[in-house]
C-alpha cells in the first residue's frame, strides 16, 4: 500500500527535527545559520507555488459558482450573513477560551528571563495595520493587480460582480462560465503536482528552524506554548462540537477525515495558505456544493482566523504577566473587544499575529517590546494557529452548507405540496 500524503508529511517533519536538531548540536552558531538559510529557499519556493495557485483558483470556482446561481443575490446575502455570523460566533468563542487557559495556567508568571528594555524595537512594523487601509482594500482598483498580489478579498469581491453578471447574460455567458469553471479545473490539477514537493519543503522548514534555534527554545518556553496549545486543542473541539450539531456527527467524523491531509499541510508549513487548495477539494469530495464553498472558504481566510485571534489574546496576556502588570477585568474585556475588531483585517498582513499584538500592547501600558520574548518561538505557534484556522475555515463551510441545503430541501417541499392544495 503507498504512502499518502500525511505519512510522507509526518516523515518529513520528523526528519527534519532530527537533522535540524543534529546540526544544531554539531555545527557552530554561524554555521547552523547558514544552513538553515540554505533550507528555507525549498520552503520559500514551495510557498511560492502556493501562493501562484491561490488567486486563479478562487476567481475560477467562485465566478463558476455564483454564475451556476443564476445570479441570485438574495442567496448570496443569505450565504454571506449566515457564514459572517458563523465567524463572529466562533472568534468570541476563539477570545474566550484564550483568555481562560491563559488566565489559568499563567504562563508568564515567575518567568524569570530577563526583559528587553522599554525602549527596545520589537522590529514588527505597525503601518500596515489601519482601518483605512482595511476598508479601502476591500475593494480592487484592478482585478490584475489583485491577482498579482494576491490580493483574495479584492479577488472576492471582484468575483461576486463578476459571477452576477455572467449569470445575467444568459446564453451569451456561458462561454465565460465555462472557462472559468475549467479554470477552477486547472488550479486543482497543478495543486496535485505542487503538493508532490510539500514533503521536502516540510522537511525544510522544520529542520531550519531547529538548526538556528535549537530544541531548548522550546524548553525554555514550555509552559508558554503548552498552554496554548491546550487551548488550540479547546478551540478545536468547540468549533467540531458546533459543527456536528449542525450537520451530524456521523457526516462531521467523515469530514474530519477529509481534512486530515491539509491540517497537516497547514501544520507542519506554519502556512494555512499552503492548504488552501486541499481544503477546496476535500470539501468537494464531502459534497458541499462549489457554489457555497467557494464562497465561504476564501471570506473565512479573511475574517475567521480563529487560531490567530487565540495566539493575539494569549500572547498579550502573557506579556502583561511577564512584566508584572496586572489588568483589570473590564480592560481585558476590553482587549478581547479590540481584538475582536482589528483581528478581521489582518488577512494579507506579513507576520499579521504580531502585527495586531504589537498595535495592541500600547493601548494597555505594556511595552511593545515584550513582543521580543515571543519572536523565538513564533513559527512553533504559528503552525498550530495554522492548523487551527483550516478547522474553522472548514467547519463553517460545512455548518453553512448545511442550513442552505436544509432551506432549498424546505423551499422544495414546500413547491411540491403548491398543486396538491390548489387541488
Amino acid at each position: 500500500m503507498r504512502a499518502g500524503l500525511t505519512t510522507w508529511i509526518i516523515a518529513a517533519l520528523l526528519l527534519g527535527l532530527a537533522v535540524g536538531g543534529a546540526v544544531n548540536l554539531t555545527r557552530a552558531p554561524e554555521e547552523a545559520k547558514a544552513f538553515a538559510q540554505a533550507l528555507t529557499l525549498v520552503t520559500d519556493v514551495f510557498l511560492r507555488l502556493i501562493k501562484m495557485i491561490i488567486a486563479p483558483l478562487v476567481l475560477g470556482a467562485l465566478v463558476s459558482g455564483i454564475g451556476r446561481m443564476g445570479g441570485d443575490v438574495g442567496a448570496l446575502s443569505r450565504i454571506g450573513f449566515r457564514a459572517v455570523a458563523w465567524f463572529i460566533a466562533t472568534s468570541v468563542g476563539a477570545l474566550l477560551i484564550g483568555w481562560a487557559a491563559v488566565s489559568l495556567f499563567q504562563p508568564g508568571v515567575g518567568l524569570g528571563l530577563p526583559l528587553p528594555p522599554a525602549a527596545a524595537d520589537s522590529g514588527v512594523s505597525t503601518e500596515a495595520f489601519t482601518f483605512r487601509r482595511f476598508a479601502t482594500e476591500l475593494v480592487p482598483t484592478s482585478i490584475f493587480d489583485a491577482l498579482a498580489r494576491n490580493a483574495i478579498l479584492q479577488v472576492v469581491v471582484f468575483s461576486v460582480f463578476a459571477g452576477t453578471a455572467l449569470a445575467r447574460m444568459g446564453e451569451r455567458g456561458k462561454v465565460l462560465l465555462e472557462g472559468a469553471h475549467a479554470l477552477m479545473d486547472l488550479m486543482l490539477i497543478v495543486t496535485g503536482f505542487v503538493m508532490k514537493v510539500a514533503p521536502a519543503a516540510v522537511f525544510a522548514a522544520v529542520a531550519a528552524t531547529i538548526a538556528e534555534r535549537g530544541l531548548g527554545v522550546v524548553l525554555t518556553y514550555g509552559k508558554f506554548m503548552g498552554g496554548f496549545y491546550v487551548a488550540l486543542l479547546g478551540l478545536i473541539t468547540l468549533n467540531l462540537l458546533a459543527c456536528g450539531f449542525v450537520i451530524g456527527f456521523a457526516p462531521l467524523t467523515r469530514l474530519v477525515k477529509e481534512i486530515r491531509d491539509p491540517f497537516v499541510l497547514a501544520f507542519s508549513t506554519a502556512s494555512s495558505e499552503a492548504a488552501y487548495p486541499r481544503i477546496l477539494a476535500a470539501l468537494d469530495r464531502f459534497g458541499i456544493p462549489n457554489r457555497i464553498s467557494s464562497f465561504v472558504l476564501p471570506l473565512g481566510y479573511s475574517f475567521n482566523l480563529d487560531g490567530s485571534m487565540m495566539y493575539c489574546v494569549f500572547a498579550v496576556l502573557f506579556i502583561a504577566q511577564a512584566y508584572g502588570i496586572e489588568l483589570t477585568l473590564f480592560e481585558q474585556v476590553a482587549m478581547m473587544g479590540l481584538l475582536l475588531v482589528t483581528s478581521k483585517g489582518i488577512a494579507g498582513v506579513p507576520r499579521a499575529s504580531l502585527v495586531v499584538i504589537a498595535a495592541t500592547l500600547p493601548v494597555f501600558g505594556i511595552p511593545v517590546a515584550g513582543l521580543l520574548l515571543i519572536l523565538g518561538v513564533d513559527h512553533f505557534l504559528d503552525m498550530g494557529r495554522s492548523a487551527t484556522n483550516v478547522v474553522g475555515n472548514a467547519v463553517a463551510s460545512a455548518a453553512v452548507s448545511q442550513w442552505e441545503m436544509e432551506r432549498e430541501a424546505r423551499e422544495a417541499a414546500r413547491a411540491a405540496a403548491r398543486p396538491a392544495v390548489a387541488e
